[in-house]
């Protein structure tokens, strides 16, 4: 089964660049964009060295690459936050920049070399598309090029790319008419600047935060978005989500595919296939390849009348702490070499990426309507309530009301790998402004939009959504009061100033 290859290019040259207009190219050819993600053609499945009669258990692991924008630059003016720690080295952590620099690029140096001694490495990255602009702003054509490596043909079996929200934005505190915009700008972003070909393989979602929305009719419009966008499948933390009883997953089935369900307070349901990130300090788990040596105590399993190897998935910050920037950096090429004596990786226990093992598992006859079902935390007591059937939007507002006055373990803002904090509680002076940027950019361009799909490849549209979107990254409701939520106002009065304009 070969996949067919786009003939000719679909973007104007003009949409190709990853800069236009002096800003990152975040829209302007949605059509386009939507012709080179909606295929069905097998990504892995062509060249995969694997054989699924020879895997007893796989692993998956991805790394999570993020520096927000900040406007810290002259001016005020937006920079990276790697920027900045380079320009103020005393401040912090900020000695730690040209180590997070190596960081995000060394994967473009690791895979070929491994590739060239014959091993069979996987990895799956994520990269925000504040950090692919970063790259851009600080003239860091090494890094691009390195990750453009990784996109050519040869490299292409043992890297997958993973899509995300463009500028990091936490699913369930963002509105809900921005949750696609984000999806799509970094389609738009990531196309630009690696190829429609590489944007073509880019058929698993990494959410920010790990964070998946509980509300009913967010996770609908977020699954909803993400097919629409072309994504087959989502990575999901484990104790984000339920069974439709409200029990806790099973042990076995973590270590398939699950097919998460959303159904909205219409009763109307959707759903996309999840792979289940299982619990643990990620960055050490990551690291120190933990996943291997846990799918080592697993094995094969069935899924309706077909046996398949498990597979351990775990995704972890790729810059993040001593480990990763250490250890992480002295073991990933011997872990490899390790695993090619003993047995060319194609047999027994087995790296994998996250599409090759869902494309395997279903070329051998499995029926994803045989995966098991989850749904976000906590919406089996909605249901409860509510009948499914029979459900209103003003029934299950209720039902949460009630549940939020009665129930001191329910509450609709989501679940992430940081349940320690809140991205909501504490945070009024960003998310009402956010919200209220949201608000009027939608109200000035929704209804042009709609006359003329064109003023998306506008400039002044390209700079609002920018910022826009730049109001919405997580991280400044992650390091409390003060710097952080000062930046996010600053941002919000710049929005503002242009939607007026």
């Amino acid at each position: 089964m070969i996949a067919t290859a786009p003939s000719k290019s679909s973007l104007p040259q003009d949409m190709a660049n990853d800069m236009r207009n002096g800003l990152p190219n975040l829209c302007g050819q949605e059509s386009a964009i939507a012709a080179i993600t909606h295929h069905t053609d097998p990504i892995f499945l062509v060249d995969t060295p694997l054989r699924l009669e020879n895997i007893t258990a796989g692993f998956a692991c991805a790394l999570h690459m993020h520096q927000p924008t900040i406007p810290a630059g002259p001016n005020g003016t937006p920079i990276s936050n790697l920027q900045h720690m380079f320009e103020n080295p005393n401040e912090g952590d900020n000695h730690n920049a040209s180590v997070f620099g190596w960081c995000y690029r060394r994967m473009g140096e690791w895979i070929p070399q491994l590739v060239s001694q014959g091993d069979n490495p996987r990895i799956m990255l994520d990269y925000s598309g504040n950090l692919f602009w970063a790259f851009r702003q600080m003239g860091r054509e090494d890094i691009i090029n390195d990750l453009k490596r990784l996109c050519e043909p040869e490299y292409q079996p043992y890297v997958e790319w993973m899509g995300t929200m463009w500028s990091h934005a936490v699913v369930p505190s963002t509105p809900i008419p921005d949750i696609k915009l984000h999806i799509q700008a970094w389609q738009h972003h990531f196309a630009a600047m690696f190829g429609e070909e590489a944007l073509r393989r880019v058929k698993g979602f990494s959410p920010p935060e790990m964070h998946l929305p509980n509300h009913p009719d967010t996770l609908y419009e977020y699954i909803k978005a993400l097919k629409e966008c072309g994504y087959r499948w989502l990575l999901v933390q484990e104790h984000s989500v339920e069974r439709l009883d409200g029990s806790s997953l099973h042990h076995d089935d973590k270590y398939i595919p699950n097919r998460l369900v959303a159904r909205n307070s219409h009763g109307e349901t959707i759903s996309i296939t999840a792979l289940i990130k299982t619990q643990g300090s990620d960055t050490k788990l990551v690291a120190q390849m933990q996943p291997y040596h846990e799918a080592k105590s697993r094995g094969r399993q069935q899924i309706g009348e077909v046996s398949v190897p498990c597979c351990v998935s775990q995704i972890a910050d790729g810059e993040n702490g001593g480990v990763m920037m250490n250890e992480y950096g002295r073991d990933f090429v011997p872990f490899w070499q390790g695993i090619r004596d003993n047995g060319l990786g194609t047999e027994g226990v087995v790296g994998l990426n996250g599409t090759e093992y869902i494309e395997l598992i279903e070329a051998a006859g499995v029926n994803p309507d045989n995966y098991p079902i989850c749904q976000a935390i906590s919406q089996h007591k909605i249901w409860q309530r509510v009948s499914p059937d029979t459900a209103t939007p003003e029934a299950v507002e209720a039902a949460i009301k009630e549940l939020s006055e009665t129930d001191h373990q329910f509450h609709m803002d989501g679940a992430s790998w940081t349940d320690d904090l809140s991205w909501v509680k504490g945070y009024e002076n960003v998310l009402e402004p956010m919200n209220q940027l949201s608000a009027k950019f939608h109200a000035k361009y929704d209804p042009l939009v709609q006359a003329d799909a064109s003023v998306t490849q506008r400039a002044d549209y390209q700079e609002a959504l920018l910022y826009l979107l730049l109001v919405e990254t997580s991280c400044f409701r992650y390091w409390g009061q003060g710097t952080w939520t000062d930046y996010a106002q600053e941002l919000y009065r710049r929005g503002e100033a242009l939607l007026a304009s």
